[in-house]
């Protein structure tokens, strides 16, 4: 269904939500904090990818960002302002153990003691991702993710966080979007490392999904009462027409982009044809693995911004899954060129359920980009604004069909680095002038800050 924002105010939004749902803002470190050299902390992937030549955008980098390390206070001062309840933020591992292993840098932890407190203070919960992508450089000498190593430097690492931050965080995720770690930075090449090979990228995904399941033991050793998650970035696998053999390639495309990682989360298992195509080329699979990476989940985020039109391949050219993209439906589109299509938002959310037995859900990032620049000191980004209002349609839609949806957090509180296409593409409720570091509230984020004034407001979550 279409909606137009004209006819939806964001009280009348709000009133199809439970009193107690949570709407929050997110971002991740290395997008927004730059001091990439500040207070002990050495380079990431993502800092040596910046560096190489066609890798990113305009050789964009992460060294100032958002200066979100230097103007934490106003960028708290600004959350609050948007009356959001929570803050979805990463912790950079480049700042807590430098090098990846050895000694503790205790000024990168007394930054996220500030973060937190800080929070805390202006009455704002705090959602951790412990892992967002920014592997400490020196990991990357002993293999990165394709090293099994990488797994339990991650573990000690996990610990040495909730040690510290434990007692005052509301809630934690161990990774950010295990589909861009493995596939996407491992074998398409577009993402740091920038590999592209099928047998690094499957060493990366079995030993980030050890490491998640490590990530949880240790979580839980420390703060056993946070509540620990794992935010993927699902596929909303929609096959190209009702035939049976594009019935066929959604099925492996789901295998491929979501089982790899759902399978073993929330099955203890890799999927059946993925494992018969691909598993001569996995690492060892060692004993108890499994059932490490398959503990019980408190809750799991999803982050969609567009579905994924597949249809089969009958040449099966390359690798697994064997699918070529199928046309579009929708022609409306972000300014990354992403195809705006709210229903798949559903589909993906009820296909996973009935998959899978899973916990609760937050939507732990969606939004769209939208480059509309400022005019006369207002910035009037209607397509993002359009955008948000389908998609919370939908989330409401969900809720009432009895779906455990329990939040959302918007992507992103600000214009930031984004990765491979640097500082062009605008994400931002709020916009940022790069020059001068100026924030300034979007037409979206006004709306948003509306409908989040409404919560919580009592608990009328149906039974």
């Amino acid at each position: 269904m279409t909606i137009d924002a004209k006819t939806i105010d964001a009280k009348a939004l709000a009133a199809r939500f439970p009193g107690d749902f949570t709407f929050g803002v997110a971002t991740a470190a290395f997008q927004i904090e730059g001091a990439s050299k500040a207070d002990g902390r050495k380079p990431s992937i993502w800092d040596a990818f910046c560096n190489m030549p066609g890798r990113v955008f305009n050789r964009d980098n992460g060294d100032v960002a958002c200066d979100h390390y230097n103007r934490l206070d106003e960028d708290l001062d600004l959350i609050q302002s948007l009356g959001v309840e929570a803050y979805r933020f990463s912790i950079a591992w480049p700042r807590i153990i430098p090098d990846g292993t050895g000694p503790v840098n205790e000024r990168g932890l007394d930054f996220y003691d500030r973060l937190v407190d800080g929070c805390k203070a202006r009455g704002i919960k705090t959602f951790a991702t412990l892992y967002h992508w920014d592997l400490p450089l020196l990991l990357a000498g002993d293999g990165g993710w394709t090293a099994r190593s990488t797994a339990y430097a991650y573990q000690r690492y996990a610990k040495t966080v909730m040690a510290r931050l434990g007692d005052r965080l509301d809630s934690v995720a161990t990774f950010n979007e295990p589909w861009c770690i493995v596939w996407l930075s491992h074998l398409y090449g577009i993402h740091a490392p920038g590999e592209r090979n099928m047998q690094a990228a499957l060493h990366a995904m079995h030993h980030m999904n050890l490491a998640h399941g490590l990530g949880v033991e240790a979580i839980r050793s420390q703060a056993p009462n946070v509540p620990v998650g794992l935010v993927l970035n699902a596929m909303s696998v929609i096959p190209g027409s009702e035939s049976a053999a594009d019935r066929a390639a959604g099925e492996r495309a789901h295998q491929f982009h979501n089982g790899a990682f759902f399978d073993p989360v929330f099955k203890g298992e890799y999927p059946k044809e993925f494992l018969e195509a691909l598993g001569d080329r996995m690492p060892v699979v060692e004993e108890g693995d499994l059932t490490v990476i398959s503990q019980k989940l408190d809750w799991w985020g999803l982050n969609y911004y567009t579905p994924l039109r597949v249809a089969d391949d009958p040449k099966k050219s390359g690798d697994f899954p064997w699918t070529v993209e199928a046309p579009r439906v929708s022609d409306v589109k972000t300014d990354i060129g992403w195809e705006v299509y709210a229903p798949a938002l559903k589909h993906v959310l009820e296909d996973l359920y009935r998959r899978y037995d899973l916990p609760e859900c937050y939507i732990t990032e969606n939004g769209a980009c939208d480059n509309t620049g400022m005019d006369a000191g207002a910035v009037e980004d209607k397509m993002r604004l359009d955008y948000y209002i389908q998609h919370l349609d939908v989330v409401a839609d969900l809720i009432k069909d009895g779906y455990p949806m329990r939040g959302y957090f918007a992507w992103s509180l600000m214009d930031n680095f984004e990765w491979a296409e640097g500082y062009r593409m605008r994400f931002g409720l709020v916009h940022v002038d790069y020059d001068t570091q100026v924030r300034t509230v979007k037409k979206s984020g006004k709306w948003y800050s509306e409908l989040a004034a409404q919560f919580p407001k009592g608990n009328h979550k149906s039974a």
